[in-house]
């Protein structure tokens, strides 16, 4: 008997709780109402949001067997559920079933979870730059943690630049200036949420960064299981035998 392929059934998992949840998104964007004084209940804005998510998950479920075949690199097993998994935690769950306001601290978690995968994939970008399937034994192991941190904390500054931009050019609420309600918050209040997120982004990549280091330093042999490398062919292969 083959056994069970827990990989492939989560990302399908994960891949069609998204597209099932855009079609359903779609028909309530034209049954829901379009003013913001609805004093309960969602509005087309929130279904635009959820759907713009949607959409952009199941772009990334696809991202990584795309970026596979077109560069030739080997991204580990362990990386990709984690990836699906986060994507399900910070789309289906956060934004369509509500997490980000029904459960206390959802998105603190997602951001340094995220902070957290992003500084693994600094490590793998410095295996890549250096076309190498493994991180280069001659730099520097505070270098390479290093970069990994700072490749992490802007990434996810992009982030908060990408969710500020279609805030304000779609009317979407994903830095969580306004209520679920619809109240808008003011002052420093508007900028809790953003703010703490590039704080624990920065918090997961440094202990990624920390965990990197040490695995370097001591050789443990941790953060390669993490790091994306540069797929052998057939002549490497035969090199290596």
């Amino acid at each position: 008997m083959k056994k069970f392929n827990w990989r492939k059934f989560i990302n399908r998992f994960v891949f069609f709780s998204l597209l099932i949840s855009a079609i359903f998104l779609i028909i309530r964007l034209f049954l829901a109402p379009a003013g913001n004084d609805v004093p309960y209940g969602r509005v087309k804005s929130d279904y635009v949001l959820m759907l713009v998510q949607c959409i952009l998950g199941l772009f990334a479920m696809t991202l990584p067997g795309l970026l596979s075949h077109r560069f030739q690199i080997e991204i580990p097993s362990g990386m990709l559920v984690l990836y699906a998994i986060f994507l399900y935690g910070a789309i289906f769950l956060g934004e369509v079933r509500s997490f980000y306001y029904t459960v206390p601290h959802w998105d603190t978690i997602l951001h340094t979870f995220s902070g957290g995968m992003l500084g693994a994939l600094g490590f793998s970008f410095v295996t890549l730059l250096n076309k190498t399937d493994k991180i280069p034994l001659n730099l520097s192991p505070l270098f390479i943690a290093i970069f990994a941190f700072c490749f992490a904390v802007t990434l996810g500054v992009f982030w908060e630049i990408y969710e500020f931009t279609f805030d304000g050019v779609l009317g979407l609420n994903m830095q969580k200036f306004a209520l679920e309600s619809g109240e808008q918050l003011m002052g420093r209040a508007a900028l809790q949420d953003t703010m703490k997120d590039l704080i624990v982004d920065c918090l997961g990549a440094f202990i990624m960064a920390l965990v990197g280091y040490i695995s370097l330093k001591y050789k443990t042999g941790f953060i390669e299981k993490l790091t994306l490398r540069k797929k052998k062919n057939h002549h490497d292969k035969r090199l290596s035998a």
